[in-house]
């Protein structure tokens, strides 16, 4: 049988030693464990639960290297439903350090105790004990020295078993966690079955109340848990935690499944935090690849990707929600100061006509003649509340080979609110009132946003002619990757033509893009492809696509008239899918009513 399994060292260090005892508590069906460390674990490690306990005449076994009663035929191994299945993790930890086993089970009227040292066992015998099991480890590496010196400080030892913990607990939220450091109770957990309050207990207040709930079924798989809301993302992976079937795992395929469904809606160098566990058939993952069990292989990743990625993109569109800001102080009013004159503002006017054309569906709401006086008050409320009925066509084609390709065509009413205009600050974000709230909207990242939909939504791109084809001057390495691209730049609504050895020329642009330099833009995308060559197709059109709509927008400082103002805020309005720039930065966050009262004391 040992030639079927990929058995290891599982005694590297005091967290390791947990993780196998904390598993079999589990798998023994234990609803409450208690875990207790001293030094780090280094010197005492003790697990106590109350699972089903092992029989007298099988305790000495469980310290047999490779016998185990998890698994009866070599069959068992491809459809594995226990944490534990080797049997070597008992005999390993017994071998190097000094262990102690209390066990009964129900249908004992008392326990058995084993005392084993550096594999040699020292006493066999009754004791009075509970049901449940009780292991104490001491002194782990005493009899081989050359090891312990590879042990890490007590604290950092201590924090490896505290995260190990974690996991377990977040695994299992019908077990009750309880975690003793050097006398000092820091972990507890209900064990009542809701993930929710064991996040809490785990992660925090903080990290728990940005969480969004996930759950969504394909092809007999189900994804549960919890994923982070976009404005909430970290600075690094560590807190996403992916399990199958209750057991954690690293799988590059669930993670790249869940920062795909991010993509344009978290800033660039911030990563999701999730909770997510992945029920699936045992016999379509292979938990038997690695000693540490921790990776494991899918009979179809594809299938198992787009899972993840369906099931959290389906969490973060019913939870679309709007930043807001809060204030944290209270400072003091802006001293006197005189500004200084600026130079003259360009206005952006040809870069909103699009607000207006009428041949675009979500356009013709406004195509009703939008006329501003002169000497209208800018600062007037809006009109009445208006309904725009909008065809909305989604063509989603999965790349699983169990999805084809289909079509869903469906009318839904856009009711855009209420809203007045109250002003504009520092050029950049646009202030509005809705109800009673205020709305700063940042001007370059919602007409960023705007662009990027108008581009990625339209089957044909309007193009601009050049009334004189432009040239590009490149680098060699730069014309060679544009050359490559033509057709791709094509799809994006580029028409380009070689000029020489050293150049191309721009005849055609995206509409939207008239009035960008756009020699600039052919050299930046350039460079994108050339430090991204080995990048899939759809990778090279979202570069293009996120460089193209940034270029276009307009830039913070620009100034904006009132009706191009009141213009761009209708239309981001009626698109309340928009919340985030491509970049992921937010488009608008909101400060309550209540909030600023409260700041000035009325409340």
């Amino acid at each position: 049988m040992y030639q079927l399994i990929a058995a290891g060292e599982v005694v590297e260090r005091p967290s390791s030693i947990v993780k196998e005892m904390a598993e079999n508590s589990i798998d023994a069906g234990a609803k409450s464990i208690t875990i207790e460390i001293k030094n780090g674990g280094t010197t005492y490690i003790r697990i106590t639960d109350d699972g089903c306990g092992i029989e007298r005449s099988e305790v000495r076994k469980v310290f047999v290297p490779h016998a185990t009663s998890k698994i009866k035929s070599a069959s068992d191994l491809d459809a594995i439903g226990t944490l534990g299945f080797r049997g070597e993790a008992m005999a390993s930890i017994a071998a190097v350090s000094k262990t102690e086993l209390l066990t009964r089970t129900e249908n004992e009227a008392i326990g058995t105790r084993i005392e084993i040292a550096g594999g040699e066992e020292i006493s066999f015998g009754e004791a009075g004990c509970p049901c449940g099991t009780t292991i104490v480890v001491r002194d782990i590496f005493f009899n081989t020295p050359a090891r312990m010196k590879f042990l890490k400080k007590d604290v950092t030892e201590g924090n490896a078993v505290a995260a190990v913990v974690d996991r377990m607990a977040l695994s299992h939220p019908e077990v009750s966690f309880r975690f003793i450091r050097d006398g000092k109770q820091t972990l507890v957990t209900g064990g009542s079955g809701e993930l929710k309050s064991t996040v809490y207990s785990v992660l925090g207040k903080e990290l728990s109340n940005s969480l969004i709930s996930a759950d969504y079924s394909y092809n007999a798989m189900r994804l549960t848990g919890f994923v982070s809301l976009p404005h909430e993302s970290r600075k690094s992976r560590s807190m996403q935690f992916f399990f199958i079937n209750g057991r954690l795992v690293k799988s590059q395929t669930a993670m790249a499944a869940l920062e795909q469904a991010y993509k344009n809606s978290i800033m660039v160098g911030k990563f999701p935090a999730c909770v997510l566990n992945i029920d699936i058939d045992s016999a379509l993952v292979d938990v038997n690849v690695h000693p540490s069990k921790t990776e494991v292989r899918f009979v179809n990743e594809r299938a198992v990707f787009d899972l993840v990625y369906y099931g959290v993109k389906s969490a973060l569109e019913a939870n679309n929600s709007v930043k807001s800001a809060s204030f944290t102080t209270q400072g003091e009013l802006p001293k006197s100061n005189s500004f200084e004159s600026r130079a003259a503002e360009k206005t952006y006017s040809q870069r909103l006509d699009f607000f207006k054309k009428k041949e675009e569906p979500v356009q013709t709401a406004f195509s009703q003649n939008v006329r501003v006086k002169a000497n209208e008050d800018f600062w007037q409320a809006a009109a009445p509340k208006k309904e725009y009925k909008i065809d909305v066509s989604i063509d989603e084609q999965s790349q699983s080979e169990d999805i084809s390709k289909n079509t869903v065509k469906e009318n839904r009413e856009i009711s855009i609110p209420d809203f007045r205009v109250v002003g504009e600050a520092f050029k950049t974000y646009i202030i509005v009132e809705i109800e009673n709230e205020l709305y700063f909207i940042d001007k370059h990242a919602a007409h960023e946003r705007i662009n990027y939909e108008k581009l990625t939504e339209s089957k044909e791109i309007a193009k601009q002619v050049l009334l004189s084809p432009q040239a590009v001057n490149l680098t060699k390495d730069e014309f060679e990757v544009i050359t490559q691209n033509i057709a791709l730049l094509s799809q994006c609504g580029f028409e380009l033509s070689e000029f020489g050895t050293s150049a191309v020329l721009i005849r055609e642009c995206p509409s939207i893009l008239s009035d960008c330099n756009l020699s600039d833009l052919i050299t930046e995308i350039a460079q994108k492809l050339l430090e991204h060559k080995t990048d899939i197709v759809p990778e090279k059109l979202e570069w293009i696509y996120h460089s193209s709509a940034c270029r276009a927008a307009v830039k913070a400082g620009d100034k904006t008239t009132p009706e191009e103002t009141r213009l761009f805020v209708e239309r981001l309005l009626s698109m309340p899918e928009i919340k985030y720039c491509p970049h992921g930065r937010p488009v608008f966050i909101k400060i309550s009513k209540y909030e600023i009262e409260k700041q000035f004391g009325r409340v």
